[in-house]
């Protein structure tokens, strides 16, 4: 750290904080000069605080816009907005210091019965997050829709109304909303039995949407296109390690994006050579780690993983330092297909996993286990991209005339 920001002294009620800010801030990766900023727009909000008769206790957000405020009346060049204090306002409510923002509840607006529902299928269901908010935002349109929120009794619903229902909004929706009203309808629907709120069950008053299993094919890239994509990774630095690791692990593993973001460094079993992989509906595998996968992971700890407390295996570069997120994962994805010209996604890159792995001869229940599926019926669509498979199973086309 830089003499500046040794030299720098912070006075009145933020005093006994600084040292420990200080340490945070270098700990984050935080280069000298942002350092000293930091400690300068502590030392002058302390400052205005004392004058104030304030103290760290009265930091909310509108004390702190106050601040950023009198700044910008000031004339100060970098003028900013509270924004620039979210580093300090972050370490002080963890400190205990400021008064911590209550969060905004995933509930907000919903009536006691959509609570319940939405209790129901992240305990007893145990669906994952995006999964929950689809079924309540279905559930919340219906009861909407109907008049239910406005006090009418549940147990008068009739099969003609979740008919009508599904048919009015499937009517001019693509193939997904489709699926996603039917479905989450019907979810509805069993909660509404099983709870004894409907005397019978309605499930079958709910229209099935047009569909055909496994009607489309996965769309692996070839050798050639996964060599162009892990290439474009400059390994020579410490990103291109993070996402060439990244990349290996997808195309190789088949993890989604958020499974990858999930990893932990106590995960890995480096002596037993597999790893545990945190995926949909809080399920918990583990998968056996190749040689050139491990490989990869253990170039981005050794020399590219910066020295942090963050438990993730993957982590962002710059300050603040902490763990990639689902989104950052397939950031990177993005930026290598642009850099490699190699059309790809995330996903696409799953189903090349899963592709190879069939070409490699591994059987269709193999294929399920390491791309944890919960169904079979979910892998059987890369049946239809094993040619060779596929050619021992046809039968000749018949070449005797007609009779």
């Amino acid at each position: 750290m830089d003499n500046r920001a040794m030299r720098l002294r912070v006075g009145g009620p933020l005093a006994t904080y600084a040292a420990g800010f200080r340490a945070v801030l270098a700990e984050q990766g935080y280069a000298p000069s942002s350092v000293s900023g930091q400690l300068q727009l502590m030392a002058q909000l302390s400052d205005w605080l004392a004058t104030r008769g304030m103290g760290g206790s009265d930091l909310g957000p509108v004390v702190a816009e106050g601040f950023m405020e009198s700044r910008r009346a000031s004339g100060y060049r970098q003028r900013g907005s509270a924004k620039r204090l979210s580093p300090l306002l972050v370490y002080l409510r963890r400190r205990g210091v400021a008064p911590t923002l209550a969060p905004v509840p995933p509930t907000a607006g919903m009536g006691p019965g959509l609570i319940a529902y939405r209790t129901y299928l992240i305990t007893e269901r145990g669906l994952a997050a995006a999964t929950v908010r689809n079924y309540v935002h279905v559930a919340g349109r219906f009861l909407t829709d109907l008049g239910f929120t406005e006090g009418r009794d549940l147990a008068a619903l009739t099969a003609a109304e979740v008919s009508e229902f599904v048919v009015a909004h499937c009517r001019d929706n693509g193939a997904g909303s489709v699926t996603q009203v039917v479905v989450g309808m019907r979810s509805l629907l069993r909660y509404l039995h099983l709870a004894g709120i409907t005397p019978v069950g309605l499930v079958a008053a709910v229209p099935s949407a047009a569909a055909w299993p496994a009607r489309s094919l996965p769309q692996p890239i070839d050798h050639r296109q996964k060599i162009r994509l892990l290439r474009c990774c400059d390994r020579r630095t410490p990103v291109g390690r993070r996402d060439f690791a990244v990349l290996t692990l997808m195309v190789r593993l088949g993890l989604r994006a958020g499974e990858v973001a999930a990893l932990e460094l106590s995960d890995i079993d480096w002596r037993h050579g597999d790893l545990l992989v945190r995926g949909k509906g809080h399920r918990e595998e583990r998968l056996p780690l190749p040689t050139d996968v491990g490989e990869a992971i253990a170039g981005w700890l050794r020399r590219g993983r910066p020295q942090c407390s963050c438990v993730r295996v993957f982590t962002t570069l710059l300050a603040p330092r902490g763990p990639l997120t689902r989104h950052a994962v397939t950031a990177i994805v993005r930026r290598a297909a642009h850099r490699s010209g190699v059309v790809v996604t995330a996903h696409r890159l799953r189903h090349t996993a899963g592709t190879d792995l069939l070409r490699a001869g591994a059987s269709l229940p193999e294929v399920s286990q390491v791309l944890r599926h919960t169904s079979l019926l979910s892998t059987a669509i890369y049946a239809k991209v094993d040619h060779s498979a596929l050619a021992e199973v046809l039968r000749p086309w018949p070449t005797g005339g007609a009779r």
